[in-house]
């Protein structure tokens, strides 16, 4: 698809902090939804952002940092292309991450526009992380801080503590759930040979009590 024919372009931002012994090799991998997607042969080539301004993607081996400011023309078959990213990039993640992509129509003419004819923009939040726990982390972090902002315009920090408590009671649940659902198709302690796959096990999110 040219960048002529694309209804859409597509901006994906987010950091994702690194295992330390990731290589660069095992990004260019994880990414390679991405780059391929943009009709690159590599990371490298398709690094730039459409516009200049935006950094592109990144990678800090110093920090272990992965950072995405990166936009790409194309359709809603990108989806795909998220969806292998997030899973390439669960393996390599050492903590729970927020990717944010707005999709944005460059189809759409507010002048030309009739009736309640709207653009067809949308936008997307991910998570990845190594850990079923570490994404629910920064799932309960990122609704924390909204809810609090919200509710910051009418009521005192100090008084919402037990919406926070309230919050952190969903997430514990949710997550008490899916070990659950995991527990179940593991064989019994002392049989079988070999382990369960998935990140089902491991500590609860450090704010869930």
């Amino acid at each position: 698809m040219s960048d002529y024919d694309a209804p859409f372009e597509i901006h994906v931002h987010g950091d994702v902090p690194l295992r330390a012994g990731v290589t660069y090799a095992q990004l260019q991998e994880a990414l390679k939804p991405l780059w391929s997607y943009a009709g690159a042969r590599s990371l490298a080539d398709a690094a730039e952002s459409a516009y200049e301004e935006e950094p592109g993607i990144q990678f800090d081996a110093h920090t272990h940092m992965l950072s995405l400011c990166w936009t790409v023309s194309g359709d809603l078959d990108f989806r795909q292309q998220l969806d292998e990213m997030c899973m390439g990039l669960n393996d390599l993640a050492e903590r729970g991450a927020a990717i944010e992509v707005s999709f944005y129509d460059t189809e759409f003419d507010d002048d030309e526009a009739q009736g309640d004819e709207e653009a067809r923009d949308d936008f997307v939040m991910l998570f990845v992380g190594p850990t079923p726990a570490a994404i629910m982390q920064v799932q309960r972090d990122l609704l924390v801080e909204d809810v609090v902002h919200m509710m910051e315009r009418h009521f005192d920090a100090a008084e919402l503590d037990g919406v926070v408590a309230e919050i952190d009671k969903l997430f514990t649940q949710r997550f008490d759930k899916l070990v659950s659902s995991l527990e179940i198709g593991k064989p019994p302690r002392g049989g079988g040979s070999g382990g369960a796959g998935g990140h089902g096990g491991g500590r609860r999110p450090r704010h869930l009590h």
